[in-house]
């Protein structure tokens, strides 16, 4: 097996050239791997939302040409020398937020965080300032080291998470990211307690997975808010007590929330990335030990203007990445619960396309005619 390790594979990807333009895809040759390095072979990868802040130059320090998503499950193809976690034949799932096991961040057990993610140094290349991947003579560049829109991709091994050999590849890609990040801000971020209140802003997959999380954790009132009524019975589907629709109102949603419940929510969750249902999540919970969870990613260089005074009395205002799993070891708990139906986030996949169609999967998530579209290769 080592031997077919050392061989270039050329193989189809999604490349995107430059800000603005559709994806291409194309054939590109995916070297080896190096020491500590993996390379896997993907079978299936969700398409986020955050992939779309790619392609729009939205997301923070992306160098183009590049190949997105990192939201995947596939197969160890080969490992480069010195990898002892997984090995070729395992299934696995790439984690776009790594896990050095060095760092402060990783020693400390409350965080979830690693100095080498993308918000501390670029993961545009490998660690050592090369890229695996090669296309009509390019370099062509990682996306969090996982390119998951590649049929083969090179990862480092401690980005790489070994999962249950039962696991259906296909549906268990959404754990990557979309459904641990949404569940996870409900069950870790929030830490929702039974019984309670809750509002989601924003009903996408990641939104829907909040909402799972929030009655996985036993809140008594889900209240969803979109503006695209076609997500609400889904959201009801899946647990939301009430849907309601910002537009339907002449008042601000917060005064509405805050009118539904008394004295606003409990815990409230912003999974869409704007400044104003920002403020509108904050000021809907309650004021003094209310809870607000930022779970949207916003344009980089956003700037939110917040009145102090909505902090004064106690709320509380904080962010999640990737739901505060350390993902490494949760990702394998995660997927055996699947396997034990603790949860169904099979209901978040509305579409899978074959990857020759991933354009049509960004038009279904833009138009929000889509929840989760799967690409197979």
């Amino acid at each position: 097996m080592q031997t077919q390790g050392r061989r270039v594979i050329r193989c189809r990807a999604a490349v995107a050239w430059a800000v603005g333009k559709p994806l291409s895809v194309e054939e590109v040759e995916v070297a080896p791997p190096k020491a500590g390095e993996v390379r896997i072979k993907i079978v299936a990868t969700g398409i986020c939302r955050t992939d779309d802040h790619v392609l729009e130059g939205c997301f923070p320090n992306v160098d183009f040409p590049v190949i997105p998503g990192h939201e995947g499950a596939g197969i160890v193809e080969s490992v480069g020398e010195g990898v002892t976690t997984v090995k070729p034949g395992d299934k696995v799932i790439p984690i776009p937020l790594p896990h050095c096991g060095e760092c402060s961040f990783c020693l400390n057990p409350e965080s979830n965080y690693c100095l080498k993610s993308h918000f501390s140094e670029s993961q545009n290349l490998l660690p050592d300032k090369t890229s695996r991947f090669t296309c009509k003579g390019k370099q062509i560049h990682h996306f969090l080291w996982v390119s998951t829109f590649a049929e083969y991709t090179v990862i480092p091994e401690y980005a790489v998470a070994k999962i249950d050999a039962a696991a259906p590849l296909d549906k268990v890609c959404l754990l990557g990211c979309g459904f641990s990040t949404g569940y996870g801000a409900a069950i870790n971020t929030a830490k929702v307690k039974p019984g309670t209140t809750c509002a989601v802003f924003g009903l996408g997959g990641v939104g829907l997975s909040v909402v799972m999380g929030c009655k996985a954790a036993g809140a008594s009132r889900i209240i969803a808010v979109d503006i695209n009524k076609d997500k609400f019975a889904k959201a009801k589907e899946l647990g939301a007590t009430d849907c309601i629709n910002p537009r339907d109102f002449k008042k601000p949603i917060q005064e509405v929330l805050t009118e539904m419940t008394g004295h606003g929510v409990d815990y409230s969750f912003e999974v869409i990335g704007q400044a104003d249902t920002m403020i509108a999540a904050l000021a809907s919970c309650n004021m003094s030990t209310g809870v607000c969870v930022m779970v949207g990613v916003a344009v980089s260089g956003s700037v939110i203007p917040i009145d102090p005074v909505l902090l004064l009395c106690g709320r509380t205002w904080k962010g999640t990445v990737l739901g505060g799993w350390k993902m490494k070891d949760s990702i394998p708990k995660l997927v055996s619960s699947y396997l034990e139906k603790k949860f169904n986030s099979d209901l978040l996949i509305t579409h899978m396309l074959p990857i020759a169609k991933v354009n049509e999967g960004f038009e279904l998530l833009r138009a929000g005619k889509s929840i989760r579209s799967v690409l197979l290769f």
